[in-house]
């Protein structure tokens, strides 16, 4: 049996022994940066997204922010129809190029905001008008952009 205690503001799926972060002098949530990893992901997600011709894609480093997550992924589809598809595409596109799947994902049936949790990186595809009702980029307002590289300044598959 597993003794190890989880602690509740531990960065997700990472398990310390009570006591390690005085042990460790850890940074606070503020002095946090993402990782590598979860910067790439969010880029790759951001990619499949605007492979199926999502709008508005954009990636929020919540980074020292919340601690369910890194990034946030947001973009929007035209329809139900093209929500779906784009939430179906990123699943699609991960699973493939990187092996990569959602702990869960949520909406998809009625696809007016579907969201898929890849743990570091959180995405979010709306129909427009959830979003501009939502607004998590007004309630993120704060929180760092990453850029997203255009169609032309992405690596090209040969």
């Amino acid at each position: 049996m597993d003794t190890k205690q989880t602690r509740p503001n531990a960065p997700r799926g990472q398990r310390q022994e009570p006591g390690a972060e005085a042990a460790a002098g850890s940074a606070s949530h503020a002095e946090r940066t993402a990782s590598d990893d979860a910067r790439k992901l969010a880029l790759a997600i951001a990619a499949a997204g605007l492979e199926k011709k999502a709008n508005g894609v954009e990636i929020i480093d919540v980074t020292g922010k919340v601690d369910y997550t890194e990034f946030l992924v947001l973009m929007s589809g035209r329809g139900d129809r093209h929500v779906h598809a784009i939430a179906k595409g990123i699943e699609r596109d991960l699973r493939s190029k990187l092996g990569a799947v959602p702990l869960s994902v949520e909406g998809l049936t009625v696809a007016r905001w579907v969201l898929l949790d890849f743990n570091d990186v959180v995405v979010h595809v709306f129909q427009q008008e959830a979003r501009y009702f939502y607004d998590l980029e007004g309630l993120w307002i704060d929180a760092n952009r990453v850029n997203v590289p255009a169609p032309s300044e992405r690596p090209r598959r040969d």
